[in-house]
């Protein structure tokens, strides 16, 4: 698969609590997926989504183990997550209408092709 890093094993083997390493393999995850929408280069988002849910998966359970009184401190990862996150949406967004642009593009020009004319804009005008 052209564009897409595997996730260091140090990642989801590493040091930490479950939900510090959630954590850091969503965020490598979406780090990976930014930089190859950044860069233009040929991705698999169906890949990367599901190595999202998977990591989100990972993530709700080890949430559902934590211990209460360590929220506080897994708060600030969770809001550094939440950027990248943002910041990920906004180039997936920018992507997706990129590709419906081009998509209308190609649709018109296949209705286009297809045509025949005869009600075209401009053979009606100019028969008025």
């Amino acid at each position: 698969m052209r564009g897409v890093v595997a996730v260091p094993a140090s990642v989801s083997a590493g040091p930490g609590t479950p939900v510090d390493r959630a954590i850091e393999y969503l965020a490598a995850i979406v780090d990976q997926e930014t930089d190859v929408l950044r860069t233009r280069a040929a991705i698999d988002l169906a890949e990367f989504n599901t190595r999202k849910n998977q990591g989100l998966l990972e993530l709700n359970r080890a949430l559902r183990a934590l211990d209460p009184g360590s929220a506080a401190s897994i708060a600030v990862r969770l809001a550094s997550l939440r950027t990248k996150l943002e910041v990920n949406r906004v180039l997936l967004q920018t992507h997706l209408e990129a590709v419906r642009e081009v998509a209308s593009v190609v649709a018109q020009s296949i209705r286009d092709s297809e045509s025949d004319g005869t009600y075209s804009p401009s053979i009606r005008a100019a028969r008025s």
